[in-house]
């Protein structure tokens, strides 16, 4: 079996751009992938680096091959060591498709390549439900609803402001790592105001996107913990392993982190420097599904536990919960339940579509469990490759 073309799409969805790879072998068979950086700035550079990455290393390519071309890709791509983000984005789409087509072949989910479930179903928090509160009282308001909706944990990031220039909002964070005091204030009051309207049993998580120097994450987590967080997640640059070790000695609270680092090699430091308690790789960016099984494994080895991030849209869902399923230390993950309808349309029978009381089926069906939706996302196609 051979890969012999591939189709990428961007996908423009309400100011997010979601990119996903589409491959098919000599067989038939397609994989599915997606390169997580649908908001912020990057797509297109994610984009592009699948398309050259699949013309390079996976176009003729036994796709069985798996830990193969993720090496060839590490090893040969020379930005992958050191690499960042984007060529990150780019090697994790590619793998995914890998794993949905082995599985798709051997007729069993992905996860029962990886040593089978530990899970029936997997708690899942809510994110996306406050980027259009301001006020704490807008806060609370918004965070009801998601109780309502039988959710059992829910994030929030307290410092950010909403950016309006969406339809559905999404968020303007800290500049220059700077807030004033009427600032820090509101964020007190938001979580607060949520804490009270949620009530003691929901779990309450906040993201902090590494928006503070050292002693003011210092400063405004100890503030946060008379309110039971669940999670603090990246209080400080993430890059920066002593002041992340700093924080999470001086504040009484879990420290999380991963969205911003990439494959093993980049969580390392933290584990071995025992720099947060909670880690959150994204299977759409730190390099893959068996990547970030890796991370997991070493992080199990410390007594740590696992929350993989999820960012972008519903192939990345899908492909994290194959990760979740069989993770002993899996802890909780990242869903968006709350984005528009054309966000989930991207696949038949979103996953996200699934919850029922903050729980997640594991699914049954082969591979990563999802179908592309063609119709929708072909005025999307960005580029598509064919062995010559």
């Amino acid at each position: 079996m051979q890969i012999i073309s591939a189709r990428i799409y961007m996908v423009e969805i309400d100011g997010r751009r979601p990119v996903v790879l589409e491959v098919t072998t000599d067989e038939g068979l397609t994989g599915l992938g997606e390169a997580a950086v649908a908001y912020g700035v990057g797509a297109t550079a994610a984009a592009a680096i699948v398309q050259e990455l699949t013309e390079r290393f996976l176009l003729g390519a036994d796709p069985f091959r798996i830990e193969g071309i993720w090496s060839q890709m590490y090893d040969h791509t020379f930005w992958a060591k050191g690499g960042g983000t984007i060529i990150y984005a780019g090697i994790s789409a590619i793998e995914q498709t890998l794993w949905d087509i082995k599985g798709k072949t051997l007729g069993v989910p992905v996860y029962e390549l990886l040593g089978g479930r530990c899970w029936d179903q997997i708690r899942v928090y809510a994110n996306g439900w406050s980027f259009r509160a301001k006020t704490p009282e807008e806060f609370a308001k918004a965070a009801e609803r998601v109780v309502s909706d039988g959710y059992t944990a829910l994030k929030l990031y307290p410092l950010a402001q909403p950016e309006t220039r969406t339809p559905h909002g999404t968020l303007h964070h800290v500049s220059h790592r700077t807030i004033d005091r009427d600032a820090e204030n509101l964020a007190v009051a938001r979580v607060q105001a949520v804490r009270n309207a949620i009530g003691p049993s929901i779990d309450l998580l906040l993201d902090m996107s590494a928006e503070l120097t050292p002693e003011a994450a210092i400063r405004v987590g100890r503030r946060m913990e008379e309110f039971d967080i669940f999670l603090f997640e990246e209080p400080v640059d993430p890059s920066d392993v002593t002041a992340l070790k700093h924080v999470s000695e001086q504040v009484n609270l879990p420290i999380a982190v991963g969205e911003r680092l990439y494959t093993r090699y980049g969580f390392r430091p933290v584990i071995e420097q025992h720099a947060a308690h909670i880690l959150q790789p994204d299977i759409g960016n730190t390099g893959g599904i068996m990547e970030a099984k890796k991370i997991a494994a070493m992080a199990e080895t410390y007594s740590m536990r696992i929350s993989p991030h999820v960012c972008a849209g519903p192939v990345s869902t899908a492909a994290a919960v194959q990760l979740s399923a069989c993770l002993p230390n899996f802890l909780i993950q990242e869903l968006y339940p709350y984005r528009i309808p054309e966000h989930f349309a991207v696949v038949e029978h979103a996953p996200e579509l699934e919850v029922r009381a903050s729980r997640l089926p594991i699914p049954t069906q082969p591979g990563l469990g999802v179908t592309l939706a063609s119709d929708h996302v072909a005025p999307f196609l960005w580029a598509e490759c064919r062995r010559s």
